[in-house]
């Protein structure tokens, strides 16, 4: 009878212990994951910022003024003369 007993209570034991074990491995691999989910959203703060330049200099690239200054400086085009422009009109 008491060698059952001493058998349920290191039974119980490895048991309590492996428990123990298993939560400790999870609440560390949780940090690992959490750690790594900053990291994530980080990087994610960074590219929401570069994509923000991104779109001003975009902007700033196409107004109108500097692709005509582009053209006229590095291209050398010029406006044509009110006279010279033709006008078509679509067939109906």
């Amino acid at each position: 009878m008491n060698t059952f007993r001493l058998w349920g209570i290191g039974t119980l034991f490895l048991i309590l212990l492996g428990s123990a074990l298993t939560v400790i491995f999870c609440k560390y691999h949780s940090r690992l994951l959490f750690m790594e989910l900053q990291q994530q959203e980080s990087a994610l703060d960074q590219y929401e910022v570069e994509w923000g330049q991104m779109q001003l200099e975009l902007t700033m690239l196409t107004e109108h003024n500097r692709i005509e200054q582009f053209a006229v400086e590095n291209l050398k085009l010029i406006i044509p003369l009110r006279e010279k422009t033709i006008y078509l009109k679509p067939a109906n």
